[in-house]
C-alpha cells in the first residue's frame, strides 16, 4: 500500500500527532519511513522580516531543528520501524514536494492545526493546503485542535 511514507515534521503539537498517527500506519504496512524538517531559508527571512543575517544565529537554529528532527526519527525507531530524516533549507511546500519525488514517497503526512482568525489564516497560508495541490502523491492531514 505506501511503501514510502515521509512526514513533513517540526516538532509542534500537530506534528506529534501527525506522527503518531504516521507510526501506526507504517506499522500496519511495513512501510519505510523518512521525516523532513523544513528551516526557511535565511535569505527569505531577512527580507520578510528585516533583521540582518548572523552565521552563529543560523547555526544555532539549524542545530534546533536538527534536534527534533533527531527526536522524531528516534521515536520511529523506537516503535521498530525503520526511519531516516533528513534536514532542507527553502520553502516548506518546495522541500517537501522535491523530496517526496526525490524518494518516490507513497504518501506525505503533515500536522495541521486550525488557524482562529482570518487574519492568521490569510497571513501564514496552509502548507497543508498548498502541499495538497503540488504533491507527487496522496497526502494525509492530521488535525489538531
Amino acid at each position: 500500500m505506501y511503501q514510502r511514507i515521509l512526514l513533513a515534521y517540526d516538532g509542534t503539537a500537530a506534528g506529534q500527532k501527525a506522527l503518531l498517527d504516521c507510526k501506526e500506519i507504517a506499522q500496519w504496512g511495513r512501510s519505510e519511513m523518512h521525516l523532513i524538517a523544513v528551516m526557511p531559508s535565511p535569505v527569505s527571512s531577512v527580507a520578510i522580516e528585516g533583521w540582518v543575517y548572523d552565521p552563529e544565529t543560523a547555526a544555532a537554529e539549524r542545530a534546533q531543528y536538527q534536534a527534533i528532527l533527531d527526536q522524531g526519527v528516534q521515536r520511529l525507531q523506537e516503535a521498530g520501524l525503520g526511519a531516516r530524516g533528513v534536514l532542507s533549507t527553502g520553502h516548506s511546500v518546495d522541500e517537501i514536494v522535491r523530496h517526496a519525488r526525490q524518494i518516490q514517497a507513497h504518501l506525505i503526512v503533515v500536522g495541521h492545526k486550525h488557524l482562529d482568525s482570518w487574519a492568521e489564516r490569510w497571513w501564514r497560508g496552509s502548507v497543508s493546503q498548498a502541499l495538497i495541490e503540488h504533491s507527487p502523491c496522496s497526502v494525509l492531514v492530521v488535525i489538531t485542535r
